[in-house]
Parts: structure tokens; C-alpha cells; sequence
């Protein structure tokens, strides 16, 4: 019922597109995605503010002047939302819609999006675009799952399948060939777990499986190896002004990661070095903060939010069938009635 409500209120969302925004990207072409990086503010030591300078963590309000982001994120909630309805309710209203918000984002000649980042999360005065900006496409792995579930729909053409695959495919060859998308490729901390995600995300659903198999068999050294130290800590992520904020969302990108291997008969929940680093090991680290057994000893300087580990413990106790687990899981709140986890994960 809530997923059903939510997708009501979807009927009525966008069309959204990159040709909103009121600036111009440097190309002079709307259809080029850009966005502002987050944590970058004025130079309070020159006259007109540039070059921009880093404040880890606080997010400066003028990165809502150019909508792309915010328009790609509503985007993907939209798509999905209305495609899981889709695929439990059978209501072929909801295909068309999400069929519809599709077609505006990635084939409409007069509202589409370029396959590139060349302009995400530029720097006034320093860049006009950065690998990071990959970090802004990892919802397009859920535009990939709802794609899926819209198969079979009378909304969902032939031809659309085919222009979300094009359109995929020239994206996909973007991030591995270009600069940007390089050197994402070489980022050690959450930025290159969700680069892989996405890589290993768009592989499967082109059927580049021996790509996709490539990239997550090498995960477990270049990332889960690298990332986790034998206590379970993310140095890397521990170093952030959010440190507890991004220690979950790097272990949710390598969960990601896991779920996806097991298409190519890849194990990660269950990969460990020779001295104990894992996905595991990492989750079992955070767990005693989350439910309050130990004081988070690193720098939060956002809102405190403890609940953000409960879904990835709830996910790893189905792959984690022992008592451990159990335990663990007990010590936390069910997901609420209206929770969609309840509709995509079993109940552990």
C-alpha cells in the first residue's frame, strides 16, 4: 500500500531533463550534465572568492543554482518507484509512466541527457569537471534494475530497450576511456567502489559479463582488501568530517558490489585475506555504535544517524546464516510495516 501510494504520487512527477537548468555548461550545450562540487565555498582571501576552497563535509547552498543533480536524482526515484509497482501490481499505468520519464531523460532529441560527465562537480576558479563527479550517477544502477522490471510491459518498446542500451553503452565506454572517468577508476575510497558498481551495473545489463566478472573479481583486492583493515575500520572514510556517514555508505557500495558478483558466480560476502579484511568484518565493526554499546570516536560533524547501518545488517544476516547474526539482528528495529525493504530483501 505505501509502495502503491508513493507511486501515485510519481504519475505526477517531472518530466525531468538536463535542458532545465539555467546555466549553460562550458560545451555551450544544455544537454551536457553539470553540477557544482559540494564542499567547495568562496575564497574568503580574494576579492571575487576564486580560487573555491574545501570544507570537508559542509555543503555550500549554491550547488542548488544548476538542477541536474537534483533533477537525476528525482528522476531515478520516480523510474524506480513506478517500476517496482509495475512489476508487483501489473497496473500498466505505471510502465507508462516510467516509460515516459525514460524516454525524456535518456532518447527525447529535445530533452536528453549527453552519455558523459565531463561537467559534474566542477570548481569555480580550479575545474570544470571532475572524475568525482562520477559519485552523482550511482542511482543510474537503480535506472538499470527498473528498466528490468518494466520488461514485458506494454509501454516498453523494442526500440526503447535498444535506446537505453545504446545509450548505456556509449556512457559506459565514456567512463573507462575518458580522463575523468580514469581517474575515478584509481579513487581508493568510496568514490572507486561506486565507480566499479556502476561499471560492473551497466556491464551485466549490456551482457559484458566477462567486463563485469573482471571488475569484481578484482574488487576483492583493489577494494575490499584495500579499503578494510583487519579490525573492520575504513581508514579512508574514518579520515571524512562524516566519517560514520561515509563508513556506511562505502560498506553499502561494497554490499552492492557483493550482490552484483553473485550473477557471475563471484563470492565477496564471504571473501577475507589472510588477515581477517572483509565485508564482514567492516559491518561487524560499526554494529556496536549503531546501537549504542560504544561512542563513535570519529569526526560526525552532521546529525548523528545511527539507523543508516540497520537495512545492511538486515541484508548481511540473510547471507550470514549463524547465531552470530541472529543476535545481531535481534538487537536492532524490524523494518517498519511501510519500509520497502520488506519488498526487496527477505526477512532475515
Amino acid at each position: 500500500a505505501a509502495l502503491e501510494a508513493e507511486a501515485r504520487r510519481a504519475l505526477r512527477a517531472g518530466p525531468f531533463s538536463v535542458t532545465h537548468k539555467m546555466t549553460v555548461p562550458p560545451s555551450g550545450d544544455k544537454h551536457d550534465y553539470m553540477s557544482q562540487a559540494p564542499y567547495f565555498w568562496p575564497n574568503p582571501r580574494t576579492p571575487n572568492g576564486l580560487p573555491y576552497v574545501r570544507r570537508d563535509g559542509e555543503r555550500n547552498p549554491e550547488i542548488d543554482r544548476i538542477s541536474d543533480h537534483r533533477e537525476l536524482d528525482q528522476m531515478v526515484a520516480a523510474v524506480y518507484t513506478l517500476a517496482l509497482a509495475y512489476y508487483l501490481r501489473g497496473d500498466e499505468v505505471y510502465a507508462a509512466k516510467a516509460t515516459q520519464l525514460l524516454r525524456a531523460w535518456f532518447l527525447d532529441a529535445r530533452t536528453r541527457m549527453n552519455p558523459h560527465l565531463q561537467y559534474a562537480q566542477a570548481i569555480p576558479g580550479v575545474t570544470t569537471g571532475r572524475g568525482i563527479g562520477l559519485i552523482e550517477t550511482r542511482g543510474l544502477i537503480r535506472v538499470v534494475d527498473a528498466i528490468g522490471l518494466l520488461a514485458g510491459s506494454k509501454s516498453w518498446t523494442t526500440d526503447d530497450q535498444r535506446g537505453l542500451e545504446d545509450w548505456f553503452a556509449r556512457f559506459l565506454r565514456w567512463m573507462r576511456e575518458s580522463k575523468n572517468g580514469r581517474d575515478e577508476a584509481a579513487a581508493e575510497n568510496n568514490h572507486g567502489t561506486y565507480y566499479d558498481a556502476q561499471v560492473a551495473s551497466f556491464a551485466l545489463f549490456l551482457g559484458k559479463r566477462e567486463l563485469a566478472t573482471e571488475i569484481l573479481l578484482t574488487a576483492r583486492q583493489k577494494r575490499i582488501a584495500r579499503q578494510i583493515e583487519p579490525d573492520g575500520r575504513q581508514p579512508l572514510e574514518l579520515a571524512r568530517t562524516r566519517s560514520w556517514s561515509y563508513s556506511v555508505g562505502n560498506l553499502e557500495g561494497l554490499m552492492l558490489l557483493a550482490a552484483l558478483a553473485e550473477n557471475v558466480g563471484v563470492d565477496l560476502w564471504n571473501y577475507q585475506t589472510a588477515d581477517g579484511r572483509s565485508i564482514r568484518r567492516a559491518l561487524e565493526y560499526l554494529f556496536p555504535f549503531a546501537i549504542g554499546e560504544r561512542k563513535w570516536p570519529y569526526q560526525q560533524i552532521t546529525a548523528w544517524t545511527p539507523q543508516e547501518l540497520f537495512p545492511l545488517l538486515r541484508r548481511a544476516a540473510v547471507k550470514y546464516k549463524d547465531e552470530k547474526y541472529r543476535a545481531m539482528v535481534a538487537k536492532v528495529p524490524r523494518a517498519a510495516p511501510s519500509d520497502l525493504e520488506r519488498l526487496l530483501y527477505p526477512n532475515p
